[in-house]
């Protein structure tokens, strides 16, 4: 019932009653209950509480009442966005246990819009990973070939929509980990303007880059859910009201980096990526090459950048502010066999983290990429002065088997080479499938651009 519907479709059904919200749902349970033990997309459910919701639909429905505009639609979280009433484990040990005692602004705002939380999906712990390995709990397989992963950290989410578990999800998104699971996955992935989404209620990675966003079946699905989800919250500073609007144009430039198209990207992805710029050519677009300099220098930058934002945040996982208690014979004792409870991943990057912010290393490497950062920024404002858009790849490669690159970090790191950038500069960014293929068409617009995106993204909208 579920395989072939976009929120369009769903809520067109609904209102016609050709199956009641509480109905859809049972089903839905049942769906994932079976199908969800190979792929690993959830970590917990919400039926008793989405069963409830459904039926408050079903309510207005039979009184002819006016419905909200995602009246009764599921969707999936990624388990480091709080609902309240439901477990927010960041995928780690060290939060096994923590209920959320509130919505997230986001969540706030799509339950006033009628949706219904299905769940909350796994994710590569505190969403530091590219293959959704990390987890604490789970290794999530892709949905199209169960020896490949989906793409991290947002593996989960994206699985979830893929499988038809959700009709749309939410991910967070640090440097691709909305982008590059939607391109393995197969589906469409936004990553907002930074500060174009509230970020209150979502549990920190790195706080100068992280971005709620959604995850979704089509182009159309995707803006209709941002419209939902943006907009200024008094409990974030960060965000800010978007006011520009995409102007009609002519003609539409877009911008291809030779940058990114370099050796090492798997000949595959170069010939989808070439296969689809055709397409857009033929519907009326101009391309020209263009030039962002310092593009390989963006991936230390960006774990730099990253780790250190990372050391910080996670300074409060002691066991006596937050998270799991392990007790100890003395204070230090607490907090050092608290801390095992992290995963090697995020000790790793603490760690390095740490490390750059440490006297007498601190304007050797995390000063310096600051600078770097700066410098990224202001290639992407020259680029947008000269093209409305940019085009590239969002990885270098098809998904990779699982445990292919778990062992080797760098490797594993280099899977965010072509998406890392946009978060160093707080642009918005899309992800939409290509070719049939896990390969992902990234577009990339100047900040508060997502309309003029979404315009042009949906000239190759699958229906």
């Amino acid at each position: 019932m579920i395989e072939n519907l976009t929120i369009e479709n769903f809520l067109e059904k609904l209102k016609n009653k050709e199956f009641s919200a509480k109905e859809f749902f049972e089903k839905l349970f049942e769906k994932i209950e079976k199908e969800d033990k190979e792929t690993g997309a959830f970590l917990s459910l919400n039926r008793k509480g989405a069963l409830k919701e459904a039926q408050k639909i079903d309510n207005l429905i039979s009184k002819k009442e006016k419905l909200p505009p995602l009246a009764g639609v599921p969707c999936a979280i990624k388990d480091n966005v709080l609902v309240e009433g439901l477990k927010c484990t960041a995928g780690s040990k060290i939060l096994e246990n923590y209920v959320a005692p509130f919505d997230a602004t986001v969540i706030k705002k799509l339950k006033e819009a009628g949706a219904i939380v299905v769940g909350k999906t796994n994710l590569d712990e505190f969403a530091m990973g590219s293959s959704t390995e990390y987890s604490a709990f789970k290794i999530t397989k892709n949905p199209h070939d169960h020896e490949k992963v989906p793409g991290g950290s947002s593996g989960g989410s994206s699985a979830a929509v893929a499988k038809n578990f959700s009709l749309f999800s939410l991910g967070s998104d640090t440097g691709g980990s909305i982008r590059q699971p939607a391109a393995f996955c197969k589906v469409v992935g936004l990553k907002p303007t930074y500060g174009a989404v509230s970020r209150f209620g979502l549990i920190a990675f790195a706080s100068s880059l992280d971005q709620i966003g959604p995850l979704t079946k089509n182009v159309r699905d995707c803006e209709l859910v941002f419209e939902i989800i943006k907009g200024k919250d008094i409990l974030d500073s960060t965000s800010v009201e978007i006011e520009k609007k995409f102007e009609e144009k002519k003609e539409i430039k877009v911008g291809i980096p030779k940058e990114y198209l370099v050796e090492g990207i798997e000949p595959k992805v170069k010939e989808a990526f070439d296969k689809a710029v055709k397409k857009f050519q033929e519907k009326g677009i101009k391309f020209e090459e263009i030039s962002l300099p310092h593009t390989e220098y963006a991936l230390p930058c960006y774990y730099i950048v990253a780790c250190a934002e990372a050391s910080s945040n996670l300074a409060r996982y002691d066991g006596l502010r937050y998270g799991n208690f392990c007790e100890g014979v003395d204070v230090f004792d607490t907090y050092s066999k608290t801390r095992r409870l992290f995963g090697k991943e995020v000790k790793r990057r603490i760690i390095l983290g740490t490390f750059v912010l440490s006297a007498g290393y601190y304007e050797a490497f995390y000063l310096k990429a600051q600078k770097v950062r700066r410098k990224i920024k202001e290639d992407f404002k020259k680029a947008f002065e000269k093209v409305d858009l940019i085009f590239t790849p969002v990885s270098p490669t098809l998904p990779f088997k699982i445990g292919e690159k778990i062992t080797d970090p760098l490797k594993m790191y280099l899977s965010d080479l072509f998406t890392v950038s946009v978060n160093l500069a707080g642009l918005p960014a899309i992800s939409i499938p290509i070719e049939n293929l896990p390969v992902g068409l990234q577009i990339i617009g100047d900040s508060f651009s997502e309309a003029k995106i979404f315009r042009v993204a949906k000239l190759y909208d699958r229906d």
